[in-house]
C-alpha cells in the first residue's frame, strides 16, 4: 500500500458493522417497527467523533462484501473519514447490532458477528505500517484481540507504532467476543506496555487489572506503562490520572439521555482532539465529557457526533462544578 503524503490526525483500528437502532424509545425489542440504519462499531464511531471535531482520521478494519459493507464505505466517506484501509472479506457477512432503548440507562445490545466478524479478519501483511507510525494518534480496542488473526495485527500495529505519538488502548470489553474471557488479561496486559493513554469503564479497567475502584484502576493502569490513565465512571464523571502527577476528576455534563449508546466513543473521538490540541488535562476530560453527554441526549451513534460549536455550547450553558 502507499504511504500517506500527509499523516492523518487519528488512525483507529478495529470494529464496523451497521447498527439497526429503533425509532421507537420505551419499546421492547419484538414490538419495534421501525428501525434507523447508521454506521456503527467503536473503531469507526471514534473515528467519525474526531472527524466531526475537524481532525483528520482513517479506520483499519473489514466489512462484509455485501450491500451493508458498501453502505459503510458511504457512511464513512460522507462522515469524512478515510476509508482506504477498509477491505471486503468475502466469507463473513457485515455484522449487525440491534439495541433497545429504555433511558435513562437502560440499553441492551444484540450483536450479529456470527460466524465471524470481518474485522476480526485484519492480518498482519496487509498493515501499512509506515501510516500507523506517522499518525498523530493510534488507536486500538480490545475486541481487536479477542481473535486471530486480529489478535497479532493489533499487536503487531502496536509494537511497530513503538510508543511515538499519542498511543490509545481503548480496553472496549465485551465478553461475548471471547471463546474464554478469562484469557483476555494477558493480552490487554501486553497492549498496555505500548501504549500511552488506556481508557475504560469500571468493568473494562477491572478486565484489564484485576481492581475496581476508580483511583486503584488509575494506578495499576499507569504501572502497567501508560503514561495517561481515563477511567470513566458513569454517573460519577471521570478521573483522568497523568504519569506526572496531574489528576483531574470532572463531573458529568447534566443531560437528558435518550440512548447512551455511543457517548462513550464520543468521548473518545473528543479525548484524541483535546489531546492533540494541548490542552490541560482538566479541559480535556470536561471537552470530552460534554461531547460524550450530546450524544447520550441523541438517539443515534455516529450520525449523533457533534460539532466544535455544539461541544462549546454545552459547556457554556452547563453548571460550574
Amino acid at each position: 500500500m502507499t504511504a500517506s503524503a500527509q499523516p492523518f490526525d487519528l488512525i483507529t483500528m478495529g470494529r464496523i458493522g451497521v447498527d439497526l437502532y429503533p425509532l421507537q424509545s420505551g419499546v421492547a425489542l419484538p414490538r419495534v417497527e421501525t428501525f434507523g440504519k447508521f454506521l456503527g462499531g467503536s473503531a469507526a464511531n471514534v473515528a467519525v467523533a474526531a472527524a466531526r471535531l475537524g481532525r483528520s482520521t482513517a479506520v483499519i478494519t473489514r466489512t462484509g462484501d455485501d450491500p451493508f459493507g458498501a453502505f459503510l464505505h458511504e457512511a464513512l466517506k460522507e462522515f469524512g473519514v478515510d476509508d482506504r484501509w477498509v477491505a471486503p472479506v468475502a466469507a463473513y457477512p457485515t455484522p449487525v447490532t440491534f439495541c433497545e432503548i429504555f433511558p435513562p440507562d437502560d440499553f441492551p445490545l444484540y450483536f450479529y458477528r456470527q460466524p465471524k466478524a470481518p474485522d476480526l479478519e485484519i492480518h498482519t501483511g496487509d498493515l501499512d505500517f509506515f501510516a500507523i507510525r506517522s499518525t498523530r494518534v493510534f488507536w486500538i480496542t480490545g475486541t481487536g484481540l479477542s481473535e486471530e488473526p486480529s489478535r497479532s495485527a493489533t499487536l503487531a500495529a502496536l509494537k511497530a507504532r513503538g510508543r511515538t505519538g499519542i498511543t490509545v488502548f481503548d480496553l472496549d470489553w465485551r465478553p461475548m467476543f471471547w471463546a474464554d474471557p478469562a484469557e483476555a488479561r494477558p493480552y490487554y496486559a501486553e497492549a498496555l506496555r505500548h501504549a500511552t493513554v488506556a481508557v475504560g469503564n469500571l468493568d473494562e479497567c477491572e478486565v484489564a487489572t484485576g481492581v475496581r475502584e476508580p483511583r486503584a484502576c488509575a494506578e495499576a493502569l499507569l504501572a502497567a506503562g501508560v503514561e495517561l490513565a481515563v477511567v470513566k465512571q458513569g454517573p460519577e464523571g471521570v478521573l483522568a490520572v497523568h504519569r506526572d502527577g496531574t489528576t483531574a476528576e470532572i463531573p458529568p455534563v447534566p443531560v437528558e439521555v435518550a440512548n447512551g449508546l455511543g457517548a462513550g466513543d464520543a468521548f473518545g473521538g473528543a479525548l484524541v482532539h483535546g489531546l492533540l490540541s494541548g490542552w490541560e488535562l482538566a479541559e480535556t476530560m470536561r471537552y470530552a465529557g460534554a461531547a460524550g453527554a450530546l450524544v447520550a441526549s441523541r438517539l443515534a451513534c455516529s450520525s449523533a457526533m457533534p460539532t466544535e460549536a455544539e461541544v462549546e455550547d454545552l459547556l457554556a450553558r452547563a453548571p460550574v462544578a
